[in-house]
């Protein structure tokens, strides 16, 4: 076996991790019994977010027995919490056998993969705008919400500290975020060069060709990242170590679990959160008319504090401990993994799939997602924090959030289910009867 190179998300998600007490397992007779048995404690009640397990069997069975699209988007909600903190513990622990190097690439692959299923089932669905939403949002969440707490509350408990950090690792997450939002920007750009009659294109889907070239490119600046961190400059991106406080966190330098065990509880836990992101996936217009919010403002704002929840907890606790370090690595990764990979992936997959998603987010959300790059990188710029930072950051993301709030659906069909050709001549018609009302006020 060899030893594992923790990460910043591996020490994040640690620090939701708890001791089990095998007394009781050691006092089975059956050896096979004894070491299932073993094996389901450390998996299920290996982690402090095990009272939410009871959530994913709630809405299985509110699935079934009908109890309302409702509650089965909320309990669907909750169980991704804990499912997402376990997936990252099993493909840790599969990492173990694999070595440092392919359990990197493993944690680059799965460390947002509840995003990517989610995104997976909306695609087949064609929700294009929930895809695009919650990818957003997931990205201005670790920028902004997750970042920004963390320096908040680390600076409030650390008042009269010190609280420096590596600024290398935050310049190279910033360099690849201000490049996936130029990828972004682009076809936007495009639309509106090409609407207000300043250029022309070759054919009415030149937008949906340039998004997945640049998707192809930014999936290749994505293998370049990989590289750059796994191989050639790994000392920047290694996290500080972290003292014994006496508490029960786990110090993960062996693995609990077998090769073949974890691999089939991954699949499982993968199965599980399928599972429960269709039930998101298909109750989210639901929740969008009982609770009277914009399908934007959940897919944005609710969706990725949610399913993010457990990665968020294990870096804001590492910000009480002085340790910002883990907490950049784990907010800018997650935002950079999902910009740089789940992303473009998610415009490629959908071109297999014959989805027409592009990398046009409109206006409101490029800007958004520009603007908080912007604000992170300047936060960031001077390598120490202090709580005035995080709040400022946490105010950023309270007037986006304020935004999407106000925001409300044009009609009763929703944007994603119009082609992209659509969308252009509606905007067209739009600017036409716009200047028709002007002429017939004068």
């Amino acid at each position: 076996m060899r030893h594992l190179g923790r990460t910043a998300h591996n020490m994040s998600s640690s620090s939701l991790r708890k001791k089990s007490d095998t007394s009781l397992v050691r006092k089975v007779p059956c050896a096979a019994l004894r070491g299932f048995l073993s094996t389901l404690q450390e998996v299920l009640f290996g982690t402090k977010l095990f009272v939410l397990f009871p959530a994913v069997l709630l809405a299985v069975v509110a699935r079934y027995m009908r109890f309302g699209q409702v509650w089965l988007f909320v309990l669907s909600l909750i169980g991704l919490i804990p499912l997402a903190e376990r997936l990252s513990f099993l493909t840790e622990q599969i990492a173990f056998y694999t070595g440092p190097t392919v359990g990197g690439l493993l944690n680059a692959t799965f460390g947002n993969v509840t995003e990517v299923i989610i995104a997976l089932f909306a695609l087949r669905e064609g929700k294009i705008t929930v895809v695009k939403c919650s990818l957003l949002g997931s990205i201005l969440s670790n920028l902004l919400l997750v970042l920004g707490t963390s320096l908040f509350f680390g600076g409030l408990a650390n008042l009269g500290v010190e609280q420096p950090y590596d600024r290398k690792q935050a310049d190279v997450s910033t360099g690849l975020l201000i490049l996936g939002v130029l990828c972004q920007s682009m076809p936007l750009m495009l639309r509106y060069a090409v609407s207000a009659g300043e250029h022309a294109v070759n054919s009415d889907d030149s937008g949906l060709v340039l998004s997945r070239a640049c998707s192809v490119l930014m999936i290749l600046a994505y293998g370049a990242y990989l590289y750059f961190q796994l191989k050639t400059h790994r000392q920047l991106f290694e996290p500080q170590e972290v003292e014994d406080d006496g508490d029960d966190l786990v110090s993960e330098d062996e693995a609990v679990l077998g090769f073949t065990s974890a691999m089939v509880w991954l699949a499982v836990m993968t199965v599980i959160t399928a599972l429960l992101s269709e039930y998101v996936v298909s109750t989210i217009e639901a929740a969008s008319e009982s609770w009277e919010l914009s399908v934007s403002f959940i897919s944005i704002i609710l969706i990725p504090i949610v399913g993010n929840a457990a990665e968020h907890a294990g870096a804001i606790i590492f910000a009480f401990k002085n340790k910002l370090d883990i907490t950049l690595g784990v907010s800018l990764g997650s935002a950079t993994q999902i910009s740089m990979f789940v992303v473009p992936l998610s415009v490629l997959v959908a071109w297999v799939m014959g989805v027409p998603m592009d990398l046009d987010f409109n206006l409101l959300e490029t800007g958004s997602l520009f603007l908080a790059i912007l604000v992170t990188s300047f936060t960031l710029q001077d390598g120490s924090s202090h709580y005035l930072k995080g709040l400022l950051l946490l105010l950023c993301y309270a007037v986006i959030g304020v935004c999407f709030f106000v925001l409300r659906r044009r009609s009763g069909r929703d944007s994603y289910s119009l082609p992209p050709i659509f969308c252009s001549n509606h905007l067209q018609l739009h600017i036409v009867f716009s200047h028709l009302l002007c002429f017939d006020d004068s």
